[in-house]
């Protein structure tokens, strides 16, 4: 017996040795997805934006100004959250309605009593998350990045206040709406956030949800077409 144990044959492989030189798994669609470069909401109306600038001789600039960062932030505008969080982005939360507040690369966008919108550049949302978030500490605030929710027009040229002015009722003379002024408001049949930018030639800045971007930028080039 002893003699016939040493020449048993070996044991079966089972499935966990053949696990061992298995072939690699395929790669799926999410691994693809991790190589698949961004494109804007509007990446595909960005030609036809920049053939009715041409076409306008400088009366209307039309483009997107895609991927900037955009961050919701909820907090009591008279309690100490508001003071440290203006100190370490350093840019005073705007407290008049409908205002703006800018410094550097940093927009702050009054939308309510409790409520701004920070508008930064491509990429700078997570380090706006987490410089609020340390500056408020234990104090109640509530910060959302809501980059990816819209996208951002230029609309700029002599005769961008009477483009808007077809879809928009509020009174956008410099006067009235000049820089340091935003407001949430209708244009066309979307809901958007309009920004009049530093000085009334710059034009304006008018950030849309991404599932009515195309929409707008329809409406938008319809409006501009007595002008190319």
């Amino acid at each position: 017996m002893a003699d016939n144990a040493l020449t048993a044959p070996p044991p079966r492989r089972g499935a966990a040795d053949n696990a061992l030189t298995a072939p690699p798994p395929r790669r799926g669609a999410a691994d693809d997805a991790l190589t698949v470069p961004l494109r804007s909401p509007l990446s595909h109306a960005a030609g036809r934006l920049a053939a009715a600038t041409r076409t306008s001789a400088g009366a209307v600039r039309l483009a997107e100004l895609p991927f900037l960062a955009q961050v919701n932030v909820r907090l009591d505008a008279k309690g100490p959250a508001a003071e440290a969080v203006g100190l370490a982005l350093d840019l005073q939360l705007p407290l008049q309605p409908n205002s703006v507040v800018r410094a550097g690369e940093l927009t702050a966008l009054w939308l309510g009593p409790d409520e701004w919108l920070l508008v930064g550049p491509p990429g700078s949302e997570r380090d706006l998350e987490s410089r609020i978030r340390e500056a408020a500490g234990e104090e109640p605030v509530s910060v959302t990045d809501v980059s990816a929710q819209r996208t951002t027009l230029l609309v700029t040229g002599p005769r961008a206040h009477d483009l808007l002015a077809h879809g928009c009722a509020l009174d956008l003379h410099p006067r009235v709406f000049g820089p340091g002024r935003c407001a949430q408001t209708t244009l066309g049949r979307t809901q958007v956030v309009l920004v009049a930018r530093d000085e009334p030639r710059a034009g304006f800045w008018v950030l849309v949800r991404s599932s009515f971007a195309g929409y707008l930028a329809d409406w938008l080039l319809d409006a501009a077409s007595e002008y190319v």
